[in-house]
């Protein structure tokens, strides 16, 4: 009996497990067993945010083959202090690839009022928000524009997730 749920295609183990008696049927059980534990551990997301490059056990999609799947990286950065209406260029110094494809870009900034999500946007002061872009090209740029009438960013935490193939 398993309790993963219904429509998962996740890498759930079953709580429970019974062996058989005989020593044959025990070693091929057993090894079975390791098996799933090595698959469904390797399939686990890798949670770890670092400033270099982290695999993040992510398995994508691959339209070219989908009996490959394309593996996915993490990268985190430290931005410095943005001003109001100024803009941050930080160099990703995401290398060794031929075509790059980012699946997350993200993070969030610190000012003197609150936090606030990267990219930003205000339903109602359109001159505050946070606008991201990164260059998809080898050892490309983070680019950050704080809004004109935005609070000055203190600093700022990007997250980069991407498949390089």
């Amino acid at each position: 009996m398993t309790f993963n749920p219904t429509n998962s295609l996740g890498p759930f183990l079953a709580i429970n497990q019974t062996y058989s008696d005989d020593a044959e049927q025990f070693l091929i059980q057993i090894t079975n067993r390791d098996r799933d534990i090595a698959r469904n551990i390797n399939n686990r997301e890798i949670s770890l945010y670092d400033t270099v490059e982290t695999p993040t056990g992510q398995q994508w999609f691959n339209s070219s083959n989908p009996q490959i799947k394309r593996n996915g990286y993490r990268k985190v950065y430290s931005i410095g202090a943005i001003n109001a209406g100024a803009t941050s260029t930080t160099a990703h110094g995401i290398t060794g690839f031929s075509t790059l494809s980012f699946t997350h870009i993200g993070g969030v900034s610190v000012n003197s009022t609150d936090n606030r999500p990267i990219p930003y946007s205000s339903t109602t002061a359109v001159n505050q928000q946070i606008e991201i872009k990164v260059d998809p090209s080898p050892g490309g740029n983070i680019t950050i524009i704080n809004g004109a009438a935005a609070p000055n960013i203190t600093s700022a935490i990007v997250i980069l997730e991407y498949l390089k193939n």
